[in-house]
């Protein structure tokens, strides 16, 4: 606590102060003991007197106003000089404050410390004036018309000239270059109002070569006449340009950690460190980065001069440009652009040494240091307006990846300690946000190879849909999941579309898609129903993770990656025109009508996969020709919920409305519905009905009669006659004969005959029969047994699908690649 506040708390002590009563006008009412020690006046002659009798001339005249502003603000502390009985001054310090007494009647307590022993207050105004004139701290005042009357010298050191050279004159007319009307307005506002401003700070350029930012803090005080009239404003100014550069850096890295790396995109996150670095620090940013490093691949840890030999040149691949004016300079390698630098050149010694480079003054006359310059001219440094420049390595765990250059145009200041230690400290932030995009980039690029090599590459050929599929991975921030599709020709010229989903994201997804696509295609094969090949599907995703020990939902294990995925199959028969459908925790497919009206299939919800529940149920339902089934994830409906899954739906229902071709229409699809990098994978397979017309399909009911099966193949061969594939006629004949025959020998009830031409000839037998033919291998001394192996050799493909009432047998013969006959069909 200083002199003056130890003093000022003591003397105002209840105890130590000297009381005396004034009514409303001033006039003293109430005098104490204590009072006349001090002034030497008895009661007697001081009761009733005014309250200016008893101060001197000067302060005399201040108590009208005393008065008021005890009567507006409730009291008054201040400095005042009392007289004593001999006439000699005494200066005391006087604080009034109100008194009310019992009856009502307003009264003033006024008490009053004597100052005769407080240091300070006796200095004389040339002590003053040298402590005002010589303080380090800018001092001026200016009048009500803000024309300065008196500075003093500190004030130069922030521009304007000395004190004289500024008396009569404004603001604006001694500093040109900083906003004059900005702090005017304080002025007049401090005038105006009375109120002081403390702490404004006001920033500005020094006209100056090259251009300066300052920063300063300025306080603003009324000054006022005895009257309380305004007379100026009196102003400090203090310089805090350092702190103002300090609090602009670390704006700047906080910028920097906002915006930098929010997404895992390398060119990315090269370009916005280019802007957060423009124009706080430099005028012009250019990051160039390693081949090897946009690829995703291995970089040799360590700067490029630990290899050897160091190449002639270094191509590097230019990802972030910024420039504080757009086109100035123009930039002479674009993004994505090779930019070349010679052996020798700073940005290659820079890269070589993982070390910073940097030079206060660039020689003007010096060409830029890329070759293979667009138009064979390198244009100078002074011609580009640059001067001044750093170069930063980014270098993250051990490891170069390119580097960052930081010019600064003619007009700024050169780049300084500070500014090169704020570019390190930006370049290698963004440094780990590039790195860690690299890796992402190479596990991301080794995911999505092993998922389309995953995925079927080219749909199979078939007759019974027009078919096209559209599938969209998830962007950065999820990674990689495990949406696929497949379509798989079945027997009768049927084709099982499916579509499915594995939890997850990674490469782990990717693995364990391909291998659920697998079982899949393997449990089709077996041309079982839908319900029955989503049941044995449930059973196998179980079985392998209760097999890992791992239970459904954990974590750590590969076998989990199953658990919890879904699946739709649905089954086509373009000759009946029917489809069976089941699913597993997946969405309903999708309807698209002639007419192009949507509906979306009552199909009931099956558990996903591995998770136990309720057995699988399917439905059936016939449909027109022409119309479009959509089978999709659910990254198409974007979100889960029930009402998002609603709402979803008719987004869907809308974009599935258009017309056009199938591929373009199932593009147009997912652009509607799902942005360039959704935040889950999207996968929709779309399938446009066909119907086998009747003159491709032939019917015979048998009666279950050996004599009949000559009468069977001569049907067969009449058939294959009328659709022009008589070459087809021998085989097909021992291909019925042997189906019809074992049917007969076999099975009970009538037997139906069915002979489809597609783009494979397919011969089916039904019968009532509840077991599977088996291939045997018969010896050479066996009589029998070879019926099913010559049909094996003869035919593209061959087996048995159970229905409803019985089996059917069934064969596949090419109609573009005729088999030859073995020698022991000749023999037979």
């Amino acid at each position: 606590m200083g002199a003056h506040e130890e003093y000022g708390r003591r003397r105002f002590d209840v105890a130590d102060a000297v009381p005396l009563l004034l009514d409303p006008q001033g006039v003293v009412t109430g005098w104490t003991g204590e009072a006349r020690r001090l002034l030497a006046y008895p009661a007697a002659e001081a009761v009733g007197r005014k309250l200016a009798d008893l101060l001197t001339a000067e302060d005399a005249q201040r108590v009208p106003d005393l008065v008021e502003r005890c009567r507006r603000d409730g009291g008054w502390t201040g400095l005042l000089t009392a007289r004593h009985r001999d006439g000699q001054p005494v200066r005391v310090a006087a604080r009034i404050t109100s008194a009310e007494e019992g009856h009502g009647a307003s009264r003033w307590l006024m008490l009053l410390s004597e100052l005769a022993d407080a240091p300070g207050w006796d200095m004389s105004r040339t002590v003053l004036e040298r402590m005002v004139t010589d303080a380090p701290v800018g001092i001026a005042i200016v009048d009500t018309e803000l024309r300065f009357v008196w500075s003093n010298s500190a004030l130069e050191q922030f521009g304007g000239g000395p004190p004289s050279r500024r008396l009569g004159l404004r603001f604006a007319d001694v500093q040109p270059g900083l906003d004059a009307q900005a702090v005017e307005a304080q002025m007049r506002h401090v005038l105006e109002t009375g109120e002081a401003v403390v702490g404004y700070e006001h920033v500005g350029h020094v006209v100056s070569a090259p251009l300066r930012e300052t920063a300063h803090m300025l306080s603003f005080t009324r000054l006022e006449d005895d009257r309380g009239r305004p007379m100026g404003v009196y102003y400090t100014v203090v310089d805090m340009t350092e702190r103002h550069r300090a609090r602009q850096r670390l704006a700047l890295l906080d910028r920097a950690n906002e915006t930098i790396g929010r997404s895992l995109d390398l060119t990315r996150t090269a370009q916005e460190l280019a802007d957060v670095a423009v124009p706080g620090l430099a005028d012009l940013v250019t990051v160039d980065l390693l081949e090897t490093v946009l690829r995703g691949a291995e970089v040799t840890p360590g700067p490029l001069a630990d290899t050897d030999p160091v190449p002639h040149r270094v191509a590097l691949r230019r990802t972030g440009h910024r420039s504080a004016q757009e086109g100035v300079p123009q930039a002479v390698v674009g993004i994505g652009e090779v930019a070349t630098y010679p052996a020798g050149s700073p940005p290659v010694r820079c890269l070589a040494t993982g070390r910073t480079w940097h030079a206060e003054r660039l020689d003007p006359l010096e060409r830029v240091w890329g070759t293979d310059v667009p138009g064979g001219r390198r244009s100078t440094f002074s011609e580009l307006g640059l001067h001044s420049v750093m170069i930063v390595p980014v270098r993250a765990r051990g490891i170069t990846l390119g580097i960052t250059t930081f010019f600064r145009r003619h007009g700024r200041e050169p780049f300084d300690e500070e500014d090169l230690r704020l570019a390190e400290d930006l370049v290698s932030r963004a440094a780990v946000c590039v790195d860690n995009a690299r890796r992402y980039t190479r596990e991301r690029d080794a995911a999505l190879v092993l998922q389309r090599s995953l995925l079927p590459h080219r749909l199979p050929e078939q007759d019974a849909v027009e078919v096209a599929a559209c599938y969209r991975p998830a962007d950065e921030l999820t990674g990689l999941g495990g949406d696929w599709y497949d379509l798989i020709p079945l027997s009768g010229a049927r084709v099982a579309l499916v579509v499915g989903e594995v939890p997850g994201h990674g490469i782990d997804a990717a693995a364990a898609m391909g291998q659920l696509r697998t079982a899949v295609r393997t449990l089709a094969a077996q041309d079982l129903p839908p319900e029955e090949v989503l049941a044995h599907l449930d059973d196998l995703v179980g079985r392998s993770a209760r097999e890992e020990g791992a239970e459904p939902g954990a974590a750590g294990s590969a076998g989990t990656h199953y658990v919890g995925s879904g699946c739709v199959y649905v089954v086509y028969d373009p000759v009946e025109g029917r489809c069976a459908m089941a699913a597993a925790g997946h969405p309903v497919p999708a309807v698209v009508l002639p007419d192009g009206s949507v509906t979306f299939v009552d199909l009931p919800q099956g558990p996903p996969l591995g998770v136990g529940g309720p057995p699988f149920e399917a439905v059936e339902l016939s449909l027109v020709e022409g119309s479009t089934l959509a089978l999709h994830t659910d990254g198409l409906l974007a979100r889960s919920e029930a009402w998002a899954v609603d709402a979803g739906r008719e987004r869907l229902r809308g974009a599935l409305e258009g017309a056009g071709p199938l591929d373009a229409h199932c593009r147009n699809v997912v652009d509607a519905l799902v942005p360039a990098r959704p935040y889950d994978d999207v996968a929709l397979l779309m399938a446009r009905t066909k119907r086998l017309g009747a003159e491709q399909v032939a019917v015979w009911d048998l009666d279950p009669d050996p004599a009949l099966v000559a009468d069977a193949r001569r049907r067969a061969t009449r058939q294959l006659a009328r659709w022009g594939l008589e070459e087809l006629a021998f085989t097909t004949e021992l291909v019925v004969s042997e189906l019809v025959t074992n049917a007969i020998r076999h099975a009970p009830g009538p037997i139906r005959l069915r002979l489809i031409r597609e783009r494979a000839l397919v011969c089916e037998v039904l019968d009532s029969g509840a077991t599977a033919p088996h291939l045997r291998h018969p010896r050479t001394t066996d009589e029998g047994g070879r019926g099913l192996l010559l049909v094996s050799q003869l035919t593209q493909r061959w087996g048995t699908r159970f229905v409803q009432h019985g089996k059917i047998i069934w064969a596949e013969q090419s109609l573009t690649e005729l088999p030859e006959l073995p020698v022991t069909a000749l023999v037979e």
